[in-house]
């Protein structure tokens, strides 16, 4: 991933770099890269080129209407007085550092992108460069950040009647015989993906109907916000390589378990972790504490880019391992923020922070920029002295379907968070 804007005429390098990999890509059979991106609605979506068209679109760019900004989930537009309508229009510039040949669509590329006015400006509505910029902003302070974003899924039966989910296991939760079912979509995936150069740290059958999870390692966040969109990207080329709908929605079936995007992070410091190596709670230092303490205070808030669906709040329930709770717990997966302490022996590599509350509704890039804003406005970056609350103990038998009060608590979370929306003239 590089850490420069694009340019203009093209990054240092880039240009003799694309026609090398033009070249490369063309002798190993790949037609087109697709230009990836995600929207505000948490979409991914794209512009194709021709390997050929590579030189040139690392140097100009490809054009993309602004107006995807605004666009809502179910393709309806709005407009505001910054953003939407039919004028104007922007450069998608391709991050050759993070290009990769996708192993379950033949003849194919992917890359991540960054937007550019026709100015040659930062759009000021790219949510990866954001992040970038963020990230290098905290790199100045002295504090990199290490994080991953877990993916779960259902799936489902292609020849389902419409609008209806028919699980494609019948297996237990966590059970062997949900693998037994998916055998070879699992091993299918797991090659993709290694061969894509993802290091999956589990692959397993979910609590829900038909889910799945996936577990990745943990990038520095733009790194992390990328590899996330290229696992859904290649899970759902694989399930249809095998005849099967994938979901990856926070909830498939209302009423049930939904599925997540929890968000883990760890801050480091002369390279050591700050989760792991401090006197506080946990082995937590002042700086790990108040970033824990900065998540808590402004969740109704964040859950406007966390959770950001309506059908966000359908999963967003307690009893359901949601993270419905504005609290933190030493591994209480009830929780919205997680202390993973680790095994001890390895305890000051792997703490970390599990944001819970997270769902595959959200634009990745935006979700880990929401925690790196605060962090620079100084709520955890050691300018404000946030002191963490006692953690929440573990509570009730676990996951059970939630009852009416329940669901008014989750509704109450839904308009806290629309609350703190901006919301954008039609």
């Amino acid at each position: 991933m590089t850490t420069l804007d694009p340019v203009p005429g093209g990054r240092p390098g880039d240009v003799a770099l694309a026609g090398e990999l033009s070249e490369q890509l063309a002798s190993q059979g790949v037609a087109g890269v697709v230009l990836s991106w995600v929207d505000t609605a948490g979409i991914n979506r794209i512009k194709a080129i021709p390997v050929t068209g590579l030189v040139s679109a690392v140097s100009w760019g490809v054009g993309m209407s602004p107006v995807f900004d605004t666009m809502l989930s179910d393709g309806s537009l709005v407009s505001t007085d910054l953003a939407g309508g039919p004028q104007g229009d922007l450069r998608h510039f391709p991050d050759l550092d993070a290009l990769v040949v996708l192993a379950a669509q033949p003849g194919w590329a992917w890359a991540p992108i960054d937007r550019l006015t026709q100015d040659g400006e930062v759009h000021a509505g790219c949510s990866r460069s954001l992040l970038r910029r963020l990230v290098a902003d905290l790199a100045g302070h002295g504090v990199t950040f290490r994080a991953s974003v877990e993916i779960e899924f259902a799936l489902g039966l292609s020849d389902a009647p419409p609008a209806q989910f028919e699980p494609a296991c019948t297996g237990p939760a966590y059970g062997m015989t949900r693998l037994v079912e998916q055998s070879d979509f699992c091993a299918d995936a797991l090659a993709a993906l290694a061969e894509q150069g993802v290091d999956v740290h589990q692959l397993h059958p979910e609590y829900a109907a038909g889910q799945y999870e996936v577990s990745v390692g943990a990038l520095d966040p733009v790194g992390a916000a990328d590899r996330s969109v290229l696992v859904r990207q290649t899970l759902r080329a694989v399930a249809r390589n095998h005849g099967l709908l994938i979901s990856f929605a926070p909830s498939v079936v209302a009423g049930g378990v939904g599925s997540g995007g929890h968000i883990h992070l760890s801050a480091w410091r002369d390279g050591e972790n700050l989760h792991a190596v401090g006197d506080g709670p946990l082995g937590m230092t002042p700086y790990a504490q108040s970033f824990v303490a900065g998540i808590i205070a402004e969740l109704p808030a964040l859950s406007a880019l966390l959770s950001p669906s309506p059908s966000s709040y359908l999963r967003l329930l307690p009893s359901n391992w949601s993270g419905a709770y504005a609290c933190w717990g030493h591994e209480n997966r009830e929780a919205a923020v997680r202390l993973v302490a680790g095994m001890v022996g390895n305890r000051d590599r792997a703490a970390n922070v599990e944001i819970k509350s997270t769902d595959l509704a959200a634009n990745p890039y935006l979700a880990l920029a929401a925690r790196s804003v605060d962090l620079i406005i100084g709520r955890a970056a050691g300018r404000r002295d946030l002191r963490c609350p006692a953690f929440a103990a573990a509570r009730g038998p676990g996951r059970r379907r939630p009852g009416g009060a329940e669901r008014r608590r989750a509704r109450q979370a839904r308009h806290q968070a629309a609350a703190h929306r901006p919301v954008g003239r039609r």
